[in-house]
C-alpha cells in the first residue's frame, strides 16, 4: 500500500462486516470507492473471502481485524489498526450485534451482558476510540438501531432495550462530537429473515401483510442508507433513518 493511497483515500470501519448486512454495507462502499477495514469476531472464513474479494476489485482496499466486544480494549484495537492499514478514518459503521429471544423468565445474566456489550456498550467503546481520527477528517458515525427499539418485540426485552439505548447514545453523541463528527442511526425494518425463521412461511406471510410497500427489504437498501448519512448528508446529524418498507405505520 502506497502513502499516496493511505493519506488521501477515504476509509470506513464497519464492525461485524464479515456476512449478511454488515457485509452488504462493506460491499457498498467499496463500491463507492472507499478502502474498508472490516471488523469481525469468529466468522474468520467470511471475513477473509470478503477481503480478497474486494481486493481482487481495487488492490490493497481491503483489510479484516479480529476483535471481541467484549473486550475493554477493542475500540483501540480497531482504531489502532486502522490507522496503521490506511493512516485515516472518515467513517465508523456500528453494525455488530447479536440478536436472540430472551423471555423474561429465562433471560440469564450472561444473555442480558452479551445483548448489552454488543448493542450498547461495543458500540460507545468504539466509537469513543475513534473519535479523534473521526474528527480529523470530519467524519462521522452510523450507528445501526432496529425499529423495534421504537416499539418493542416480544420476547427480546435486553436486545429492544440496548437498541432503544443505543438511540440515545447516537443523540448524545451527535451533541458531544459536534461539529466535527457527525453521528446518526439506520433502523431497518424486515430486511433478512432471522436464521430461526428462514423456513417458516407463514409467519414471513403475516409479517410482509404488515409492511405497506408490500415487500421485505434487501441489504443493499440498509447499504445505501449508511451511505447517504454517512457520507452525503454533511447537515444531518442525530438522527434515526427508519428503513423499513412503512412497518412502524402499522406497529
Amino acid at each position: 500500500m502506497t502513502t499516496q493511497m493511505t493519506q488521501t483515500t477515504p476509509t470506513a470501519v464497519i464492525t461485524g462486516g464479515a456476512k449478511r448486512i454488515g457485509a452488504q454495507i462493506a460491499r457498498h462502499l467499496h463500491q463507492r470507492g472507499l478502502n474498508v477495514l472490516i471488523h469481525y469476531r469468529s466468522s474468520a472464513e467470511d471475513a477473509l473471502a470478503l477481503e480478497q474479494a474486494l481486493n481482487a476489485d481495487r488492490a490493497h482496499s481491503a483489510a479484516i481485524v479480529q476483535a471481541d466486544l467484549a473486550d475493554g480494549e477493542v475500540g483501540k484495537q480497531i482504531n489502532q489498526a486502522c490507522l496503521d492499514l490506511f493512516g485515516r478514518m472518515d467513517l465508523l459503521v456500528n453494525n455488530a450485534s447479536s440478536f436472540y429471544p430472551t423471555p423474561v423468565h429465562q433471560t440469564t445474566h450472561e444473555q442480558w451482558e452479551d445483548l448489552m456489550i454488543s448493542n450498547l456498550q461495543g458500540p460507545f467503546v468504539i466509537s469513543q476510540a475513534c473519535a479523534s481520527a473521526l474528527a480529523q477528517q470530519h467524519g462521522s458515525i452510523v450507528n445501526l438501531v432496529d425499529i423495534h427499539a421504537m416499539v418493542p418485540l416480544k420476547d427480546h426485552v435486553p436486545y429492544v432495550s440496548a437498541k432503544a439505548g443505543l438511540i440515545m447514545q447516537t443523540k448524545a453523541m451527535a451533541k458531544d462530537l459536534a461539529p466535527e463528527v457527525r453521528v446518526n442511526a439506520v433502523a431497518p425494518g424486515s430486511i433478512l429473515w432471522p436464521e430461526a425463521e428462514v423456513g417458516d412461511i407463514d409467519k414471513q406471510t403475516d409479517m410482509l401483510k404488515k409492511i405497506p410497500l408490500g415487500r421485505q427489504g434487501h441489504p443493499d437498501d440498509i447499504a445505501k442508507a449508511v451511505a447517504f448519512l454517512g457520507l452525503d448528508a454533511p447537515y444531518i446529524t442525530g438522527q434515526i433513518l427508519a428503513v423499513d418498507g412503512g412497518r412502524l405505520l402499522n406497529m
